[in-house]
This record gives structure tokens, sequence and C-alpha cells, in this order.
């Protein structure tokens, strides 16, 4: 149902993107793999909570989170990465860990690392275990208006 949910939405925004199918794989590094992927082009979503509101961070695939980055960046008091039983009823239909990266469809902030905007395009989940989409990094930001800061490290 996400994946449908997601492509009726770019559908319906007149937006081009590609669909990639593969092995059923659940890590980002393991997806990149599966896909041919680099880990920077592949963008990941980790939910976390900011002074305890559900919100997106979307990063490269072989980044993680800074909580210190993303808090001065978003200036609040707390950031906490949510636990899978934290966030699981907030994305109904998509399987755990596979959310696509539009916050916009889940009433949610979407906060982008800086170093996604630098690429042409961005690779993420669409809401399952084996299907990526691809679209250019300009119109996921016309769609989604991310705040854009530097909140990862290796």
């Amino acid at each position: 149902m996400p994946v449908e949910k997601l492509r009726d939405f770019l559908d319906g925004k007149g937006v081009k993107y590609i669909a990639v199918s593969h092995s059923l794989a659940y890590t980002a590094q393991e997806i990149a793999a599966s896909a041919h992927i680099h880990g920077k082009q592949l963008a990941k979503t980790v939910i976390v909570q900011l002074d305890k509101r559900f919100t997106m961070a979307v990063l490269p695939a072989n980044y993680r989170v800074d909580s210190q980055k993303l808090k001065a960046a978003a200036g609040v008091k707390e950031v906490k990465i949510a636990s899978e039983d934290e966030f699981v009823r907030l994305f109904p239909g998509c399987a755990l860990g596979a959310m696509p990266p539009f916050g916009n469809l889940y009433d949610m902030d979407v906060w982008v690392d800086r170093s996604l905007t630098e690429d042409e395009e961005i690779v993420f989940n669409a809401g399952s275990h084996t299907e990526l989409v691809k679209l250019s990094y300009k119109d996921y930001e016309k769609l989604v208006n991310p705040r854009i800061a530097e909140f990862s490290s290796l």
C-alpha cells in the first residue's frame, strides 16, 4: 500500500521517477549492495524525536545521525533516536524501517543532511524492503520542503 500511495503522490505532482526492485534486504547497506547503489547515494530515513515530536532525519545510508549536531541545528533541548516500537504505528502499511522520506505524507517534519543536497538524485525505500524510488533531488526538495542542515557523521 505505501508504494502505491507514494507513486500516486508522485504521479499526481507530475514528477518523473524510477522504481527499482531488488531482492529482500533490511539494512541500508544490504539494500545498497542488493540494488548496486553506493551507500552515500542511498538515503535512509531515521525517526527521531526533537523535544518529543516525531521527525524524519534523512541522511546517506552509510552515515549516522549525530544527535548533538541535529540538536544544535534544530534549536531543541532534546534529540532522541526513536525506537521501532515508538514509531511503528505512525506508518501504517509500511514495512518496519522502510518508510519513504516524505514526512508531508505522514504529517511529520523532515530534516535532510546537507550532503544529500549535493547529489543530482536521491534514492530511498518506498515503504517495502524490496523496492526503491529514485528521483531528482530538486523534485524531492520541492515536494517535501525539508529543513537542511549538517547532522550526520560516519
